[in-house]
């Protein structure tokens, strides 16, 4: 459950990143994306990498 919890932390981390870079028109691909230079996306994916690292941070607790 460890390295489960350790994965999906991650993998959320690195989308969440990369949604706030998507919305903040840091990260312009893939061109026909919905998500560019759009404000709302950096928040979503501050959340998003966020609630990783607490997965990544629980799964080291345990």
């Amino acid at each position: 459950m460890r390295i489960f919890l350790r994965i999906i932390g991650i993998a959320a981390i690195l989308m969440g990143l990369l949604w706030v870079g998507q919305g903040a028109g840091l990260i312009m691909w893939p061109a026909s994306s919905f998500m560019l230079a759009q404000k709302q996306w950096m928040l979503w994916g501050s959340g998003l990498a966020l609630l990783g690292a607490a997965a990544v941070w629980r799964s080291s607790r345990r």
